[in-house]
């Protein structure tokens, strides 16, 4: 077993990483996005190659594997990214141009790969539904083929980047009579007539990701649109959350390193009683907890990343990654919060903000619970 990164990789964060410090300069943490990204932050993104890590170096992208993806993510993040607008790029890469990268046809897969990673194209996943949210296996969009189009009719209830999407990835049911075997993928230009877009929801948190309903209304998809085979759709939403799973979460894992060293700062400075509160167990005890839990979560989810670089992409391992990275998160932002005490609770100084970015982050790409009934098949129960 080797735990560190290869020189190669340490020289590709770091040169990430200073040109994120160019673009950024120093954040300050109270400054945080109160609504959905604006074109030039999607720009800044895709001009530090996040819009394309994991796509092919042939349509612009970074050619980079999981892990690679993750640690980049967690970068930006780290050095005082939004998580909102890092949970976009992460979501239009691994739940959207992740798919169209293995299963998109010939024809189309080259055009939209380059504009997707070159930021381009805004891509959204658009899956749930209102009565199909964790049973993904009964859609009520439906799919029917006509000639060289299907034409599709439904709506979906949650979509992050659906308003400002050109592109979007959604499922529909092709044969009602197959269960989740009759579900197939598509890749719909929002350019189409009879695709709707909602405003973006008012959310909890990852505000600068802009989240809405889609509907479809006799919406006329060419052939060459569809992901894979007729058939294939479950299949194909499974292998991007799995990629999902194993990388999206590295946004936390930069946000909690951030965090931790804000709170190791506050903790020396802040004086209670003649001394630092640094020095009060109950207070060096609660950041040692949030020091391991981000160390446990980084090693999950790396070891996830691995196993899909490896070609051995383990659903257990990338449910278990995401269980410990997503509770560690809302973990250490409720500590963050004490340890601040009431300017924790002001959201003029940013401390607050991390836990309503936390939140959704087990709730996003299958439930907390969802993944513990994942693990729970894998070990025979």
């Amino acid at each position: 077993m080797h735990f560190d990164l290869t020189p190669h990789q340490r020289d590709r964060i770091d040169r990430l990483a200073g040109e994120i410090r160019h673009r950024l300069g120093t954040p300050q943490e109270a400054s945080r996005p109160a609504g959905p990204f604006d074109p030039d932050e999607w720009r800044i993104a895709a001009e530090l190659g996040l819009t394309g890590l994991c796509l092919p170096a042939a349509s612009d992208g970074g050619g980079l594997g999981a892990l690679d993806t993750a640690l980049a993510l967690q970068t930006f993040t780290r050095l005082g990214g939004d998580t909102g607008l890092a949970f976009a790029v992460a979501a239009h890469l691994l739940a959207c141009a992740v798919p169209v990268r293995d299963f998109a046809q010939d024809e189309v897969r080259h055009r939209l790969l380059s504009d997707l990673a070159a930021g381009r194209a805004v891509a959204a996943n658009a899956m749930t539904e209102e009565e199909a949210g964790s049973d993904v296996g009964h859609l009520a969009m439906r799919a029917r083929r006509d000639g060289d189009h299907y034409v599709l009719d439904g709506e979906k209830s949650f979509a992050s980047n659906a308003p400002a999407a050109d592109l979007i990835v959604t499922y529909a049911t092709t044969d009602p009579r197959a269960g989740f075997l009759g579900l197939s993928a598509f890749v719909v230009p929002t350019t189409l007539a009879g695709v709707t877009r909602s405003t973006p929801f008012d959310k909890m948190g990852l505000n600068a990701c802009p989240a809405g309903r889609v509907a479809f209304d006799g919406c006329r998809v060419p052939v060459a649109y569809r992901l894979g085979d007729e058939g294939q759709g479950a299949a194909i939403f499974q292998h991007s959350m799995a990629w999902e799973r194993a990388c999206l979460p590295a946004i936390y894992l930069g946000r909690m390193e951030r965090q931790l060293d804000r709170c190791v700062t506050h903790a020396r400075k802040r004086s209670q009683f003649g001394q630092a509160i640094g020095r009060f167990q109950a207070v060096s005890h609660r950041i040692v907890r949030m020091k391991e839990r981000l160390a446990a979560a980084r090693l999950l989810l790396y070891r996830a990343c691995w196993l899909l670089d490896e070609g051995r992409g383990s659903a257990e391992a990338a449910a278990i990654a995401k269980i410990v990275t997503s509770e560690a998160a809302v973990a250490n932002s409720l500590a963050a919060i004490e340890i601040f005490g009431g300017a924790g609770y002001l959201a003029e100084h940013g401390v607050e903000q991390d836990l309503r970015d936390a939140v959704p982050s087990t709730i996003f790409s299958g439930s907390t619970d969802i993944q513990r009934e994942l693990v729970a098949r894998e070990v025979g129960l």
